[in-house]
């Protein structure tokens, strides 16, 4: 699948230009604080790990690199994919449609196509994709979930540890050349939480958010198309009636991508 490095590379973006504001502005080691560190991102990870099962925590890698898909690429080598497929069951017949699942990697078409292979109602078919559409929207939204809250976490705990230093910063009072030095250690947490939660954790679940919108959107084109053969709909009328869930730049590359092939 294609990958789209966009997300990464704007996460870094913003990385670098508060990094370069920082070092404009003052001295960037005076942003560093281990301990404001490890209060903000591992204590925020242990009430995370609280909240979730462990079992939900492990999904997070997954979820990390399902940002980087092109979804847009995705959608477009869908409708020709079922383009062809209509046009082999149309020419051999809806059983020669069984040599070609070998090639398809995606799962959910596999077993859309297998159903109509193996002649079942297209109601049934509708029903149980439905079914595996909406457990699929379900597991899907545990990893925005756990992000969001991630997100809610980190500035709470930022928070927590500045607290801790205005409490270690009066006990001190005796000593006022400390007091300055001190209150800038404490507020450090606060920006950590903020950072990363407004830099990282909640754009990564907004992401997945579209990520899940667009997959299931996919799905949903996925059931019309596979039905659509088991009908024996023309193959014309068949691309152009996926072409129907793609907005008006999705048909303009797909137009310049079919014409590639056919130059090609």
């Amino acid at each position: 699948m294609k990958k789209n490095l966009f997300p990464l590379v704007a996460m870094f973006a913003g990385f670098t230009l508060v990094l370069i504001s920082i070092a404009m502005s003052g001295n960037l080691m005076s942003f560093w604080s281990l301990s404001s560190l490890i209060i903000t991102l591992v204590g925020s990870l242990c009430a995370l790990s609280i909240s979730y099962p462990l079992e939900d925590l492990k999904t997070i890698p997954a979820a990390l690199r399902k940002i980087t898909e092109d979804s847009e690429a995705n959608l477009l080598n869908l409708v020709e994919l079922f383009t062809e497929l209509s046009r082999r069951a149309r020419k051999d017949g809806l059983l020669a449609l069984e040599d070609q699942l070998e090639d398809i990697e995606d799962e959910f078409i596999v077993r859309c196509v297998r159903m109509v292979i193996d002649g079942m109602e297209p109601e049934v078919i509708r029903n149980v994709m439905e079914i595996e559409i909406e457990t699929t929207q379900d597991r899907h939204k545990v990893a925005q979930d756990i992000f969001q809250t991630w997100g809610e976490l980190a500035p709470a705990f930022g928070m927590i540890g500045t607290l801790i230093g205005l409490i270690v910063m009066l006990a001190k009072l005796e000593d006022a050349s400390a007091i300055g030095s001190g209150m800038a250690v404490a507020l450090i947490t606060t920006f950590y939480g903020a950072f990363f939660a407004n830099l990282v954790l909640i754009p990564i679940a907004t992401n997945l958010k579209i990520k899940t919108r667009t997959e299931i959107y996919r799905r949903e084109m996925i059931v019309v198309g596979v039905l659509e053969i088991q009908a024996g709909t023309n193959p014309r009328v068949l691309e152009e009636i996926i072409l129907t869930y793609l907005n008006p730049k999705e048909r303009k590359a797909y137009a310049q991508m079919k014409l590639q092939t056919e130059a090609a």
